[in-house]
């Protein structure tokens, strides 16, 4: 068995503290008090020293990290991407594709099916994010025109076991066919994004089993008060709604009303972040298209912006600072929230009895110092550990 002492532990509801956290790849018990001696056959013992212990992060939408895509559909890309964002508290994501060949994007869903069966080095893959080819010509963003094609059961069909969410855009799918065909697939979680949907088309579209928004009032119709869009219709319903906090998708000054109106239970932080994550600024690849990036974004030659160099960590820490939510709320907006909206929450997203023992140790300024999967230390920044004698 291992222990967590002195730590602040970050709970759904609360933040404990003078409480020692016990685990071996689930989590075993929460005790009060300090004192080791009250416990039989601690192994391995970690001092948080006063800092946070959260659940490990989750995140649903993201497509690369330390120069590595999904799309590049390798062990080696993926197993680097596990092993980048582990040092920005995710525990466990979702590989995310874009538009591409048919071609490329099953060979990307194989890889990522394959790579599920083997040992990664950081964070877990708990499926794939498949976002397009499904998608509106006139919303896409930095994903390839070329590629682009109406909704199709077939080819989504032999990874019904893979996928957990599909972003899409409604208005393409003709008479709901797509929709009705997924309906009886509940444990994959259908998306509207990159999408001129109306508000009734939206409207339509929710009410007929569409439960989840990719990158909030980006690729989407807008909020006006003569034709509400996609905004208006997801304020109008309780719904997933996916945001890139970077302060430059979304302005800084909304964070605190977009979460007011659409429930704090509802809000899931995601990077969208592309091979540049985790990366200095330069000239990359997203899509076969070049991405310039600085310090702050990246973006397409003609300034479109093109996924983000997001951080979940520095996400979180961004709505701290610009809200009033309390720091429990925001971390369940990274951690239990995504494992609601795509089933998982059983068994990840909180610090909980049965849970695994996917963890992370935070400063006060959300840097992350240690990061622990299925009980195991897979990144840390200084020695934190003792061996108990």
């Amino acid at each position: 068995m291992k222990a967590i002492i002195n730590g602040k532990i970050i709970l759904q509801e609360s933040i404990l503290n003078d409480c020692i956290l016990l685990y071996n790849n689930n989590i075993i018990d929460i005790v009060k008090g300090n004192d080791l001696k009250q416990i039989d056959h601690v192994e391995k013992m970690i001092d948080a020293k006063g800092n946070y212990v959260s659940p490990g992060l989750i995140d649903l939408h993201i497509h690369g990290a330390a120069g590595f895509d999904t799309m590049d559909a390798t062990f080696d890309a993926i197993n680097s991407i596990s092993k980048s964002i582990v040092k920005t508290g995710v525990t466990s994501f979702l590989p995310t594709t874009m538009t591409m060949s048919k071609k490329a994007i099953k060979k990307a869903l194989d890889n990522i099916r394959d790579c599920m069966h083997k040992k990664l080095e950081g964070a877990k893959v708990l499926g794939a994010h498949l976002e397009g080819p499904f998608i509106s010509e006139k919303y896409k963003g930095a994903q390839n025109e070329k590629y682009i094609i109406k909704p199709e059961y077939e080819l989504v069909k032999p990874y019904l076991d893979l996928l957990k969410i599909i972003t899409f855009a409604p208005e393409k799918d003709e008479n709901n066919i797509f929709i009705e065909k997924m309906k009886n697939h509940k444990n994959i979680r259908l998306s509207m994004g990159h999408t001129e949907a109306t508000f009734e088309q939206a409207l339509k579209a929710i009410d007929h089993s569409i439960h989840y928004v990719t990158h909030t009032f980006n690729g989407m119709t807008g909020l006006h008060h003569r034709s509400p869009g996609v905004i208006g219709a997801l304020f109008s319903r309780k719904i997933f709604c996916e945001i890139i906090a970077d302060k430059i998708h979304v302005h800084k000054g909304f964070f605190q009303a977009f979460i007011d109106i659409n429930k704090k239970e509802f809000v899931i932080l995601i990077t969208d972040a592309i091979r540049a994550g985790c990366m200095p600024s330069g000239e990359y690849e997203l899509g076969g298209k070049k991405v310039i990036v600085d310090k702050e974004s990246a973006r397409l030659e003609d300034g479109t912006l093109a996924g983000s160099i997001l951080k979940l960590n520095e996400a979180v820490r961004n709505i701290r600072d610009h809200t009033n939510y309390k720091l429990n709320e925001i971390i369940n907006m990274a951690s239990l929230n995504p494992a609601k909206a795509i089933g998982m929450d059983h068994q990840l997203g909180s610090i909980q009895k049965g849970k695994c023992a996917d963890l992370v140790i935070f400063d006060k300024n959300m840097n992350v110092i240690n990061t622990i999967i299925d009980g195991n230390i897979v990144y840390e920044v200084n020695t934190h550990e003792d061996h108990l004698r």
